[in-house]
């Protein structure tokens, strides 16, 4: 079983940056993709970003792609996520998920269900 740890939310001030951490444990012995998702109050669940294992192949959503960055370090079988120009829009719980044998396509952003590990989910409040 693999579990996911999120850490880093809380609040950010509009026009500032945040930085977002998932650490995964557990028995993994293939390679796998991670990816951050999104979702706000009364919305459908939105992906970010993912990324493989070895720090490669990132995508990013088309509508954040100017404002995040995604980086995995392997050894830490941790992925980040950074946001840059924090808009309100962006407050939500932000999700990290763990997908094996798989790597990172940006059509995948658009389906959750294709990630069977998820996080707990890291609040994000943005204040004015």
């Amino acid at each position: 079983q693999v579990q996911l740890v999120e850490s880093g939310g809380g609040s950010v001030q509009s026009g500032g940056s945040m930085r977002l951490s998932c650490t995964a444990s557990g028995y993994i012995d293939t390679y796998y993709q991670m990816a951050w998702f999104r979702q706000a109050p009364g919305k459908e669940r939105e992906g970010v970003a993912c990324i493989d294992d070895d720090n490669s192949g990132a995508r990013r959503a088309d509508s954040l792609r100017e404002r995040v960055a995604i980086s995995f370090d392997n050894a830490k079988k941790t992925v980040y996520l950074e946001v840059n120009r924090v808009v309100p829009e962006d407050a939500a719980i932000y999700y990290c998920a763990l997908v094996m044998k798989t790597y990172c396509r940006l059509p995948h952003l658009s389906t959750p269900s294709k990630y069977p590990f998820w996080g707990p989910g890291t609040q994000v409040t943005v204040s004015s």
